[in-house]
């Protein structure tokens, strides 16, 4: 069991930046991958970027890349998401995510790791708006 809590979200102009943390319960080892999802009004659960850990290999969705950029911290305790270049459809509820993996990053696939039903243990969330 792994209890995961979002930090870092809030109101920002767009062409700005922050920053997401995710802080889990315990150490995150080789053998899992972690992402963040986002979900705005009216709207599906989303994948913005993953992570496969051991091998750090990283996977972002189309509308993000270039901008976000998903990392571990080396403790293995501590998941972020740097948010540069913001746009007002950037606007959603932001979590992360985590699931145990018992197959190879090498056969991972972005769209299998931006999907959120594969995943089982998730954070309560953290608002991120982005005016124009």
């Amino acid at each position: 069991q792994v209890q995961l809590v979002e930090s870092g979200g809030g109101s920002v102009q767009a062409g700005g930046s922050l920053r997401l943390s995710c802080a889990a319960s315990r150490y995150i080892n080789s053998m899992y991958v972690l992402g963040w999802f986002r979900q705005a009004p009216g709207k599906e659960r989303e994948g913005v970027a993953a992570l496969c850990t051991g091998a750090d290999v990283t996977y972002y969705a189309d509308s993000v890349k270039g901008r976000f950029t998903i990392s571990q911290d080396n403790a293995g305790n501590t998941l972020t998401l740097q948010m540069n270049s913001l746009k007002p459809e950037d606007t959603a509820v932001y979590y992360c995510a985590a699931r145990f993996r018992d197959f190879s990053c090498q056969i991972l696939r972005t769209n299998y790791a931006l999907t959120p039903q594969q995943y089982n243990f998730w954070g309560q969330g953290t608002q991120v708006t982005v005016s124009s």
